[in-house]
């Protein structure tokens, strides 16, 4: 996983800086968006690593699907992906797009696990103090493990915080075994 981001890395560079030189980002985001939804097919799959399929009828296969969701510039893009083998790689572009255009725009993602449904006032008092913490805006990204039992686990790029009852009973395990 950790080399294919590092594959993927010039190619979500590379269209990052296209859409910044265009000043709007939302079209590779839905262009990005709808080709790994295609990639990521399960007839889809398979085509994209069989040798005995030319480049140029898979990316023209690609473009086909995709259509009118395509810029020319992002079917230029499918076809350099195609040519260079890659496009196996579209989802990790894609991440890799998304966190370079939230860095640009000022706003980080933030995922917030908990163990139950957080209600919009837990959501606003959690993007607050996160955005008092790292000095930007805040989307949320909620999601439910019931295994945490209780609290929460707040991720924001590489900072992780958890005030779970899991992660605290781990913690009380680490110092029982000490």
């Amino acid at each position: 996983m950790q080399a294919d981001i590092t594959v993927a890395r010039p190619y979500a560079q590379a269209v990052f800086e296209l859409a910044r030189d265009a000043g709007d980002f939302a079209p590779w985001s839905a262009m990005l968006d709808f080709l790994e939804k295609v990639v990521a097919d399960p007839q889809m799959r398979p085509l994209l690593g069989d040798p005995t399929i030319k480049k140029g009828v898979l990316a023209g296969l690609l473009q086909d699907i995709c259509g009118d969701r395509l810029t020319a510039q992002g079917r230029n893009f499918i076809q350099v992906l195609a040519d260079a083998g890659r496009l196996a790689l579209v989802p990790q572009i894609g991440l890799l797009y998304e966190q370079q255009r939230t860095e640009a725009e000022g706003v980080t993602e933030v995922e917030v696990i908990s163990a139950y449904p957080l209600d919009d006032t837990e959501k606003q008092k959690i993007s607050s103090a996160m955005a008092q913490r790292l000095g930007k805006q805040i989307t949320i990204n909620a999601r439910i493990d019931k295994q945490l039992i209780g609290g929460v686990v707040i991720r924001a790029g590489d900072a992780v915080i958890d005030a779970s009852v899991l992660g605290r009973l781990r913690q009380l395990g680490n110092v029982l075994a000490e």
